[in-house]
Formats: C-alpha cells, structure tokens, sequence
C-alpha cells in the first residue's frame, strides 16, 4: 500500500495550496520562482477549482492546469492535485436544486459560498464522481503528481428527501425492521412508535426535545455518507493508478467525522489546524490535535495539509502570527511526527471571502516579514531529513472514541456544558506541561506497550471495549477513568444497577447518582495525598467498593463522598476521578500515577512552557514563551 514515504521521497514535505485559477499566466511563472526560493517541494492544487475545470455541464477545460502542472514539474516542484467536489460550480445547484444542502429547519443553502453540496444527492455523486474521474484519467500518470487529495474538510451535513430516503435504509441494515428500530430508539417514550418506514425522518425542527438515538444515528449516518462520498472518488483515482497515495484533511478535533474509520479509508492522515495566537491555551490544543493524527495513522507519519503563516481570515479578532510563531508551531508539529509542512495558502487571494487569510506571498509580496520567515522556514526543513519517517514513542495512551462524545453532548444531558473536548484537554494538558507524549487509542484498544491509560470520559461503553480495558489492567496496566463514564451502552441505554456500569469492580466504586454543579459552587476536597483542592461543575454520589478512597468531599451535601479512589485490580490499577479537579490538582493526581506506572518526561525538570519531544534520535525543545531560558544538559559522568 503506497503512503507518505512516496510522497516525501527521503525529504520533509513543504508547501501550501495553490490556486492558480485566481491569477494571470503570468503570475504561474513568478510563483514557481518564488517557491524554490522558499524551498517548497509540493503544493495542493485544485481544491476549489471546479468551476474552471468544468464552467458548464457539458465543457471542461483542462489546458490551464496542463500548463500549470507542466510548471510546477520543471520547476521541480510535486503536486497533491485535489478532487474539486468540496465546492460545487453554480450551474449544479441552478441546474439541480436538489443537490442543495437543507437544513433541519427545512430551509435549503443556496449557492455562492462553498460545501453547498447533499452528500446523498443523486446529481451531486454523479457529477462528482465525473470530475475525479477525469482528471484521474488525464493525470494519474502525469510526472509532477506526488500525491490525491480528495475534497476538502469533509463535514456538510443535510436533511433533506434524499437524506431522509438514505437513512432509512441505513436504519433497516443497522436495526433489522421496524420492530428493531423501536426497540433501540426507546419509543414507548413519548409516544413516538413508527408503524411505517415513510413516517422515519432525519432530526429536523420538533416541538420540543428529538429523540436522542434518532440524533445520534442521524450523526453516525452523515458521517456514514459522507465517507461514501471520499471512498467513491478514492476509487476512482486510484482505479487508474494504485501507486499514488490518497489523503484527505481533517479539521483538528471535530465531531462530525469519526477520525478511526477515516485514517482506515485513505493511504495518509492529513491534518487543517489554525491555533489562535490570541489563544493562551493554543499551543497545548495544537500538540493534541498533532498527537491524534499520529494516532489515528497507527503511529506513522502524518502530513500537516494546512496552516496559516498569519491570520486566521475567519476568526473575529484575526490577530497574525508573531515573529517566530509560525516556526515554532511548524517545529512542534515535525516534533509530533509530521513529514511535511503545507498550508493555506501560497498566494494571497485579492479577492473573494479569503481575501484577509494569511498566506506564504502575503499581500506585501515576496519583500515582507511573512515570506522572510517562509523561506528560511524552508531552508531550515531541508536539514532536517535525517527525522524523515522516524517514530514518536509514547508510553501513555488517551481514549478517543467519537460515538462517545456526540453522544455526550446530546441535548438533555445533566449539564449543558459537560464538553468532550475540555475533558480531553483536562488530561491531556497536565502531561503536556510534564513533558509526556501521549498517543490517542480508540476505546476497544489496542492498548499493549502503554504503562497507562487514561479514559477522561467514555459515557458510553460496550461490554466488549469495557473488557478489554479490564484485561488490560488485569495483565498489570494502569488505568485513571474520568468522570460521567459508563452511562449507557452504545445505543444510548442507561445502565442500571450504577454506575460506571460494567467497570464497577474494575474501579472498586459504585456511583449512585450524578451530581452536576452549578457554576460559583465549587466543592472543597481534602486529600493526604494529593494536598487539598477545589472542584468545579460536576461530582458524583460514589460509594467505594473496595476502592481506597484517595481525595474526600469536604462539608456539604456530598461530605465524606470519595471523589478520587484507587483499586487493586489483579496485576494492576485503576484510578477513577468522580469530579473536575482544578488543574494543578490534577496535575498531581497523574504526577503520581505517572510515577507509580513508571511514566517519565521526556526531559525532567525544564522550565515552564518548555515543550520537549522525543522523535526517532533527536529531541525537539519547543519554548512556548517570548522570554529567554537556558537549558543545561549535564554530561554522564
């Protein structure tokens, strides 16, 4: 199976989109100038260039991009040439309107920005599947071409006939017939029995609350739909040349696409992310986003598609990049196993809805701040081909498991703002400040070669992925499971009998009630061992069963309630944490998990935000602050 070692071909990867289409010809001829000044090996071509590869039904022209990837080959420059189907041209939507995405409020997206497409639309498959397969069989085989990029951001959902038409059929493969579907869904409730498929709908605008498995299925469906639509062009470009690595970009921690059946489908795991420098926290946010596609590629290396040299067009306060800032996030994510370093985008667009999104030409030109730093970014990833495919080890594992959060986060939960993605970070960010590298692993595992695992949050569990975490610590593993874990199984069915339902002797404790908080109400725990400490926003009525009761409730209605317990289980041990520590507290707990797993940093004592990482012989240190620090390296004696 091809994959990103054909693309970097012994080199880092650097690089960005290229949109030709918005310039002159004789613009083509300075760019590629200016990118082997920079440096640059590989660009994205194509991602939005539909309309002026097919400006009509029944017309295309492709000359330009003959000319444009002509360029780019003598100029020694390699292409990921994009299918176009993110951005429909207007003739499909005037043309067929169906194709249009609708709303759950019933009103249809009209055309004239991008993603105005139905993933389920009949027109929209097939004039998507034309395009990819013509420009497969013009340029599979063309000399300049590295690598397929299918799409872009893969995430538009719709709710319309076609969708409801779709989705019925996947309910009758998911649940059998009517009797199955009632069943899951938990009818009986409300009184909303089907009695015929034509009455089963997507999720749209309801009186009051939607029937919670319709809207995770309906999650799950779209997702399902919408990796049809990249599996469908995947084929069809690799149909005529296999050897080309196929890829497309997922957006940082996003809910819509399950990242693990996604990495599965493409050659490669191509990562979108824009910290905001404004952002205190960004740094930390970026290094999970980077640690999960390396993850979700078994560990292998991962391309960075896009970043943004300066400013994020599209946030409200659309602050640039510092000096230095740029390097440093393109250091961290090569530190985190990245083998090449593209972004959004090469040239400046005068015009259009980007037209303030940085860019590696800025509008200034090649004689500002912006292209400086890009061409000696260039130059200073050009040395670096001795970490080309290298490994970052990790001897900590995080759970990720996307039907878990969506689920989570449905409406009528017991607090509104219990966020899968905070819960995430509340773990991840203490061992980022401690110098351990994590991986991410989904929830079934595999967990073999980690001293720990941590699961800030699986509200809903199987009995087979709750096995395996039990096996994994019966054999000796380390376990810390956080709070509002093991609600309900995967078809959102409460388990009874407590909680965190089939993990109760794992973790020694049974959890009788949820405890949400209101904000301003913080909890006062006392603890030996990890010193005393506040919580926030949610406890749990715990009852130790066989668990040592580590960290207490201190006065109030939860007194005496164990809020961090730890449990002999077989060879191993599992910690559950019934509550939202507040950081440094935290940070404590999982200091001493750490050092009862035998967890080391990377580099032990470095200063505050001081990032160090392990890949392959070389260890990246990555300092987060504008200020001056020295590090010293004591020699062995």
């Amino acid at each position: 199976m091809p994959g990103l070692q054909d693309v970097t071909r012994g080199r880092l990867l650097y690089g960005g989109d290229y949109n030709p289409e918005q310039w002159p010809p004789h613009v083509w001829t300075e760019d590629v100038r200016l990118m082997r000044d920079a440096g640059v090996n590989l660009v994205t071509v194509g991602v939005f260039a539909w309309a002026a590869l097919q400006p009509a039904p029944d017309r295309f022209t492709f000359d330009w991009l003959d000319t444009v990837l002509g360029l780019l080959h003598d100029g020694g420059i390699g292409v990921a040439l994009a299918t176009p189907t993110a951005s429909p041209p207007p003739w499909l939507g005037h043309h067929h309107p169906d194709t249009l995405p609708q709303g759950p409020d019933g009103i249809r997206r009209l055309y004239g920005s991008r993603n105005q497409y139905c993933p389920c639309a009949p027109a929209y498959r097939r004039a998507a599947l034309a395009i990819s397969s013509l420009l497969a069989a013009r340029y599979a085989h063309h000399p300049a071409l590295r690598l397929w990029h299918i799409g872009n951001e893969y995430g538009t959902t719709c709710h319309c006939g076609h969708c409801a038409e779709r989705f019925r059929g996947w309910l009758r493969d998911r649940y059998g017939d009517l009797d199955g579907l009632n069943t899951a869904w938990g009818t009986a409730v409300w009184s909303q029995r089907y009695g015929d498929w034509a009455e089963v709908l997507p999720p749209r605008r309801v009186q009051y609350v939607i029937n919670p498995l319709q809207d995770l299925d309906y999650q799950r469906f779209c997702d399902a739909m919408l990796l049809e639509c990249f599996t469908a062009e995947r084929d069809a470009v690799r149909a005529v040349n296999p050897a080309v690595p196929v890829t497309t970009n997922f957006m940082d921690t996003y809910r819509h696409t399950d990242g693990w059946r996604w990495a599965a489908a493409e050659d490669l795991v191509s990562l979108d992310t824009y910290p905001d420098p404004n952002d205190p926290g960004a740094a930390v946010r970026a290094a999970m986003s980077k640690d999960i596609m390396r993850s979700l590629g078994g560990g292998r290396p991962w391309l960075l598609a896009e970043q943004s040299p300066g400013a994020a067009s599209w946030r409200p306060v659309a602050t640039p990049l510092r000096p230095g800032l740029h390097r440093l996030w393109s250091m961290q994510a090569v530190a985190r196993g990245a083998d090449g370093v593209l972004h959004f985008q090469w040239r400046a667009s005068r015009q259009g809805a980007e037209r303030w999104h940085g860019a590696m030409v800025p509008h200034a030109g090649p004689d500002s701040r912006v292209f400086r730093g890009v061409c000696a970014l260039g130059r200073e990833l050009a040395g670096l081909s001795d970490v080309v495919g290298a490994a970052v080890p990790a001897d900590v594992a995080l759970v990720l498991d996307w039907d878990a959060w969506r689920a989570v986060e449905l409406d009528h939960q017991p607090h509104f703002a219990f966020r899968y993605v905070d819960r995430l970070l509340d773990y991840y960010a203490p061992l980022w400040r401690d110098n351990v590298t994590c991986d991410f692993a989904p929830a079934g595992g595999p967990f073999d070669g980690y001293r720990l695992v941590v699961v800030p949050n699986l509200y809903q569990v199987s009995a087979a992925d709750a096995a395996r975490v039990t096996d994994y610590v019966a054999g000796g593993g380390t376990l810390v499971v956080g709070p509002f874990s093991g609600v309900t199984d995967r078809d959102e069915r409460v388990h009874t009998g407590g909680w965190p339902g089939p993990w109760q002797e794992l973790l020694g404790v049974r959890v009788e009630e949820h405890w949400p908080l209101p904000d301003g109400s913080p909890l006062d725990i006392a603890s030996p061992l990890l010193g005393d400490f506040t919580a926030t926003r949610w406890a749990e009525w715990t009852v130790a069963r066989g668990a040592e009761t580590v960290a207490a409730v201190r006065g109030g209605p939860l007194h005496d309630r164990p809020m961090v317990l730890r449990n002999c289980f077989r060879a191993g041990t599992a910690w559950y944490v019934a509550t939202l520590p507040e950081p440094d507290a935290l940070r404590r707990l999982l200091r001493q998990v750490c050092a009862e797993a035998g967890v080391t940093p990377v580099l032990p004592d470095l200063p505050p935000d001081v990032e160090a990482v392990r890949r392959g012989d070389l260890v990246f240190l990555l300092h987060h602050d504008t200020g001056r620090v020295e590090i010293r390296r004591e020699e062995a004696p």
